[in-house]
């Protein structure tokens, strides 16, 4: 990666079926070769359908139940996209309240693509400078969110960027907030 160290550090990634396979595993590795801890949390146990595009790719292992999950036991949280996860984790009461409570931590949080659904619902993305996969400006604006197309956009530990396409952005700069810790500015 480009050097950061993150070692012993705690990373939740939470997801559902649906995911968009290579936003889970890509920011998973990076975590992973830097000293991260990653934790696949999901509202269900089991295992979680990934797919590339609209085809069906591997499963993945959950580890915690969203509702057995404490924010408080994680440095970060990662929402991976993908339209079919983002959409069941945005009305999901234990994913909104998990997703907030890293906010509400002044924790890092990383998003990408249909990922920032869930940070609407959240209740924690108003007033926030954000990007993500194009066809959900419109809903993050009318949340109060100030969006722009960039490859990645940070704003006081939360992480966002658009598509797959932008991952190695969007790894580095997770990476970088994980290592940085707290922000004061990181807040519900």
């Amino acid at each position: 990666m480009s050097g950061h160290n993150i070692s012993g550090k705690k990373v939740a990634f939470l997801l559902t079926d649906g995911v968009e396979q290579v936003e889970l595993t890509s920011p998973w590795n990076a975590v992973k070769e830097a000293g991260g801890e990653p934790t696949l949390v999901a509202p269900k146990s089991g295992k979680l359908q990934g797919y590339k595009g609209t085809e069906k790719a591997e499963t993945f292992a959950v580890d915690l139940t969203v509702a057995e999950a404490q924010a408080s036991d994680f440095h970060a949280l990662v929402i991976p996209g993908g339209v079919v996860n983002a959409d069941h984790l945005r009305v999901d009461k234990d994913a909104q309240a998990f997703a907030r409570a890293f906010f509400e931590q002044h924790k890092p949080v990383a998003s990408i693509c249909h990922g920032p659904w869930l940070l609407i619902d959240a209740g924690v993305i108003s007033g926030r400078n954000v990007t993500s996969y194009h066809t959900l400006q419109t809903d993050l604006k009318n949340a109060g969110a100030n969006w722009s197309d960039q490859e990645v956009v940070v704003d006081q530990g939360l992480v966002t960027s658009r598509s797959p396409r932008d991952l190695p952005a969007f790894n580095d700069k997770l990476l970088e907030e994980i290592e940085e810790g707290e922000h004061a500015g990181q807040t519900a």
